[in-house]
């Protein structure tokens, strides 16, 4: 290292230097973690795959390659963190940071490459969370619907929903095998006076369609204290919903890319659907999530850049205990969005702002 100090170009070879330290060991230690999950998952899931013959390669390819992006975008501030903090108490302990700040770089400098990194992680990170990772996990659920949990919902019941506004749809119960939907109600509302009502015993899809046969086919249209009825034995509408609509098994929010699921966050406000908060936690965890990786690492650096008796041991004990602070404070915080009161964007952004107020300081204080 400190051949590189002293040259015109000494401060883009260390920016190079450290730049390559921490994307190595970044992906060092990710690809370490990942072979021993995916070791103790096949150990788990052995007999399953076994029990239903599952294909090798889907095995490989269709669950355990999919598996990759989820586990990297969940655990990668984690692992930011930990790497930071190895490879910096390394070259603090080998004398390098002192190197490099006696050299006349400042230590404001010093984390300019270790702000790339953490940018060049949380950009792949972002693309990962909001494009890649949703059509990851709907071969994942497929995958497990097929050969481990083999039993998922095929019939659900009582669900009342907002359709538009103004318009109440409800059904006894809905079975997805055959996109049945029995004893089905739809009100139109304009204000608080009810202006139409549409029933029927039994809705049927047509795919080809796109409409939905109805049996017993009964429609009021009511205009102040006038009333028209219409009535068939069979009879096929657009209702202006689709099966997703009842299916609940179908609105998985993690396997919506972020434009689907800005688009079904909107559909169960309307609605008035409790789905809203968990979905809008998924959203905001998309888009902030990747911030966390800067976070954590300035706080790794601040922790690790200067030397000190305990060695890479100690820094890395701390560091792995502020992490899991950070991991669960976000896992809480988002709990008490679900249930409670808090605000699903302060939920997400709440460990960031506290613990981003915690590198500030810790950067401040550190040994320079």
């Amino acid at each position: 290292m400190k051949h590189l100090l002293g040259t015109p170009h000494s401060s883009k070879l260390i920016d190079r230097y450290i730049l390559s330290k921490y994307l190595k060991t970044f992906l060092l230690a990710l690809s370490l973690i990942c072979i021993i999950v995916i070791t103790f998952d096949v150990s788990e899931k052995m007999d399953d795959f076994l029990g239903k013959h599952a294909p090798f390669n889907e095995i490989v390819f269709d669950y355990y390659l999919n598996f990759i992006p989820g586990f990297v975008n969940l655990y990668s501030p984690l692992f930011i963190f930990i790497s930071v903090i190895f490879f910096t108490s390394k070259m603090a302990g080998n004398t390098e940071i002192i190197a490099i700040l006696g050299s006349g770089i400042s230590y404001k400098r010093l984390l300019r490459p270790y702000i790339y990194g953490s940018c060049i992680v949380a950009l792949i990170v972002l693309i990962l969370g909001n494009f890649v990772i949703p059509y990851s996990n709907r071969y994942m659920v497929e995958f497990d619907n097929k050969y481990i949990h083999t039993r998922h919902e095929n019939y659900f019941s009582n669900i009342h929903f907002q359709s538009e506004p103004g318009t109440q749809v409800y059904v006894e119960s809905f079975d997805v095998s055959t996109n049945n939907a029995y004893q089905f109600h739809k009100d139109h509302y304009e204000g608080n006076n009810l202006v139409e009502r549409i029933t029927a015993d039994r809705i049927t899809y047509d795919s080809v369609q796109g409409k939905w046969n109805c049996a017993n086919y009964v429609q009021r249209t009511i205009n102040g204290n006038k009333e028209k009825m219409t009535r068939q034995e069979a009879m096929s509408v657009d209702l202006g919903i689709q099966p997703d609509d009842f299916n609940e098994e179908s609105q998985h929010v993690e396997m919506m890319n972020s434009a689907v699921l800005y688009k079904y966050i909107q559909r169960e406000r309307m609605r008035g659907s409790t789905a809203v908060i968990p979905a809008l936690i998924e959203f905001y965890q998309r888009i902030f999530t990747p911030f966390a990786i800067i976070i954590m690492t300035l706080i790794g650096v601040a922790v690790s850049s200067h030397k000190s008796r305990g060695g890479i041991g100690a820094k890395l004990a701390i560091g792995i205990t502020l992490a899991f602070a950070f991991i669960v404070f976000m896992k809480i915080s988002t709990v008490f969005a679900t249930n409670g009161n808090l605000l699903p964007s302060l939920a997400v952004l709440l460990p960031q702002i506290i613990f981003g107020i915690a590198a500030i300081i810790l950067i401040k204080k550190a040994p320079k």
